[in-house]
């Protein structure tokens, strides 16, 4: 009897999961669908497959709405964003995670402390540090509050893949000469690349669909990211009669990073998240 309870729970698990999985897919099939219609398809026939596929919907949101621009903004802040990250946090966090030293305890929690700061809170003393830096408007104001505001959430999802790594092998690599360096180097963080890759898809993807930042510091058009492109698309259907088959083409723009980075990079994330959650 006691048997058929772990497996009745395992199963309501997956129905449940897989009721959503088949959600989500039903709904970004159906978007990439609604943004090869016109209108008039769209709200006639809003489940059917179009008829002929308007790729000219793309054509028009990437030129004409500007969004080749944005992408080119989004990806140039977030990819340096997201290398910064790495080079600044991954050092941070093993040091934190393997080294013993005064105050290392309290240096944890000051990172861990950071991730429960709630951001409005942060909106008005930012902007009025970057106007008076001269980096509001600016996309390179935008990277520094990108990789700041990130750091310690990557530090600590980070501390814990360098404290599951066996400590054998730290330990074997000193005695056969090694500096401190080259044990980081060549054995801990070759050990720690599915972390690595993990804190790196999850700020990727973060800071791809990231909207209010974005907004209160950027304020040229030649200077907007992804998100602003869709709020003005969505701000300028108020003028042009809607134009509900671009906006899901500006969608799907959108989602295709991410999308791809989930199919190439999932498997990594899997066994990140896996080594990550043993101490």
């Amino acid at each position: 009897m006691t048997a058929r309870f772990p497996r009745l729970g395992r199963l309501f698990t997956y129905l449940v999961l897989g009721t959503w999985s088949i959600f989500s897919v039903f709904f970004v099939v159906w978007i990439i669908t609604a943004s090869l219609k016109s209108n008039r398809e769209l709200f006639g026939h809003p489940w059917g497959l179009p008829a002929t596929p308007m790729w000219t919907n793309y054509v028009k949101t990437w030129v004409s709405s500007r969004f080749g621009d944005y992408f080119l903004n989004s990806l140039m802040t977030v990819s340096a964003s997201v290398l910064a990250l790495v080079l600044v946090c991954v050092p941070a966090a093993y040091v934190l995670a393997r080294a013993r030293f005064t105050g290392r305890i309290a240096l944890s929690n000051f990172f861990a402390f950071g991730m429960g700061v709630p951001m409005p809170l942060l909106f008005v003393p930012i902007f009025v540090i970057m106007t008076n830096l001269r980096l509001n408007d600016t996309l390179t104001g935008l990277f520094i509050i990108y990789v700041s505001l990130s750091i310690p959430f990557t530090i600590y999802v980070l501390e814990g893949f360098f404290a599951s790594l066996p400590s054998e092998l730290e330990a074997a690599a000193i005695i056969d000469g090694c500096t401190d360096f080259q044990v980081f180097r060549h054995i801990m963080m070759p050990l720690a690349m599915p972390g690595i890759a993990t804190v790196a898809i999850l700020n990727f993807i973060g800071l791809w669909n990231e909207y209010q930042w974005s907004l209160i510091l950027l304020n040229s058009p030649e200077n907007r990211t992804l998100s602003l492109g869709i709020y003005s698309l969505i701000t300028s259907m108020q003028y042009s009669g809607g134009d509900w088959a671009g906006l899901f083409a500006g969608v799907t723009i959108v989602m295709i990073p991410t999308i791809i980075l989930f199919v190439l990079l999932s498997e990594k994330m899997i066994s990140g998240i896996t080594m990550g959650g043993v101490k």
